[in-house]
């Protein structure tokens, strides 16, 4: 027995039914997959006559087949997860990075709850894509478009898990932007985080890449994050010696990197003054401000005006913050450097080792200001790459493999990017 569906090419109908019609399938040998035409046309269109298409081969009795009936229902769930998600195709992504990239992604959606993720993990299109989850993507470089689905993190929430005369727990959702919950926590008086104000990006990168500044890092006060697992769904709590926290590294950007979805991060704060100020920049604008016995929003002002005074406002001019880390090296090099560079700026570590400030050593090549094909060294902090002229990605990356090569000739020394590269 055959089923021919027959187009009436009306309404614009046809634009729609085409890529169905006419569908002939011999129902014994399925010789041609109406599951995967239906399949491509709802994963794609979300359309309700692809639906009525679908809910067709469900309810005709002349179909006996149970197998593809109920493979059929699945894709009408995923029909109706697909819908509530609002998966985007072809989504420019300029406004998902914080270099203004104009990237394309081949699907998008935002995710606002546990829910739409565990939803959006039953779906085919997430199943048979690569994935890319973000934040507020100031740690990425596109250096082309991206073949997959790009799943932004919008989970939003701040809410206090425990606490006590001393100390407490305040959790925030992944998707929160970090500089707000920093200053939120600073207006309840909670110490611990103030050092890293101005941090661009969200809650949930800050244990990623073990965000630090100015004398702090996040492993400092962090307590615990919840995670989903984005091939199983399964929940994991993730306590600070379970996320191995080294410079700007976790088990997030190692072993588990791109295994899971993060939801909410807790940090243990204090509520009584706790103040680092033994950073000498700080001290430094502290002084500039006038300021004698500081608060703790006086902390956090100095460090913002520390910040703007020298990096550029992603919201101004396309960046990621520091593209570089700063190298860690032997004593032994350290000593051979610093007899041939008497002014080298250096921080000796607990383990006898050195680590160096890669912006002194970028600098001292000659690269502040820099500029090639649209992308540049930041003319004041030669730590930052910028799309000062309508770069590409690629530019960009090529730019800072330039920088590399440059360092790595005159001081012997390897420079490791911090910016993830897509």
């Amino acid at each position: 027995m055959c089923i021919l569906i027959v187009l009436n090419g009306q309404n614009g109908i046809s634009n729609e039914l085409g890529s169905f019609l006419p569908i002939r399938t011999t129902l014994k040998s399925h010789s041609i997959n109406a599951k995967q035409v239906l399949f491509t046309r709802l994963s794609v269109t979300k359309s309700l006559i692809t639906l009525t298409i679908a809910i067709f081969f469900v309810v005709n009795k002349d179909i006996v087949d149970i197998g593809l009936k109920i493979e059929i229902l699945h894709l009408i769930y995923c029909y109706f997860c697909l819908s509530m998600l609002n998966i985007q195709e072809n989504k420019n992504l300029k406004s998902y990075n914080s270099f203004s990239l104009e990237v394309f992604c081949t699907f998008f959606v935002e995710i606002n709850s546990i829910e739409d993720f565990l939803s959006l993990l039953k779906t085919e299109v997430y199943q048979n894509n690569t994935k890319l989850i973000i934040g507020g993507g100031s740690n990425i470089l596109f250096t082309q478009n991206f073949e997959g689905i790009v799943i932004k993190n919008n989970l939003k929430g701040i809410e206090v898990a425990h606490e006590n005369n001393n100390e407490i727990i305040i959790k925030a959702a992944a998707g929160e932007n970090w500089h707000e919950f920093v200053l939120y926590c600073i207006k309840k008086n909670y110490y611990g985080l103030e050092n890293l104000s101005l941090i661009p990006g969200c809650v949930g990168a800050s244990p990623m890449q073990n965000i630090g500044a100015y004398g702090v890092e996040i492993k400092d006060c962090f307590f615990e994050l919840e995670a989903t697992n984005v091939v199983n769904g399964e929940k994991k709590v993730f306590k600070k010696e379970d996320c191995e926290f080294g410079y700007r590294e976790s088990v997030f950007k190692t072993k588990y990197k791109n295994q899971y979805f993060i939801s909410s991060v807790s940090f243990k704060l204090n509520k009584n003054a706790d103040l680092n100020t033994s950073y000498g920049a700080i001290k430094e604008q502290l002084d500039v401000m006038k300021v004698k016995n500081p608060t703790l929003k006086d902390v956090s002002n100095a460090v913002i005006a520390i910040r703007q005074s020298k990096l550029p406002n992603p919201s101004e001019i396309g960046n990621a913050g520091s593209f570089f880390k700063n190298p860690e090296i032997s004593f032994e090099k350290y000593k051979e450097l610093s007899n041939n560079f008497k002014e080298i700026v250096s921080y000796p570590l607990p383990s006898g080792n050195f680590k160096l400030a890669a912006g002194w050593l970028i600098e001292q090549c000659g690269l502040k200001g820099f500029e090639k094909n649209g992308a540049a060294v930041h003319s004041k902090q030669a730590l930052v790459l910028i799309n000062k002229n309508n770069s590409s990605g690629k530019a960009i990356f090529e730019l800072s493999s330039y920088v590399l090569q440059k360092v790595f000739d005159k001081f012997g020394v390897t420079l490791e990017r911090e910016v993830n590269i897509i």
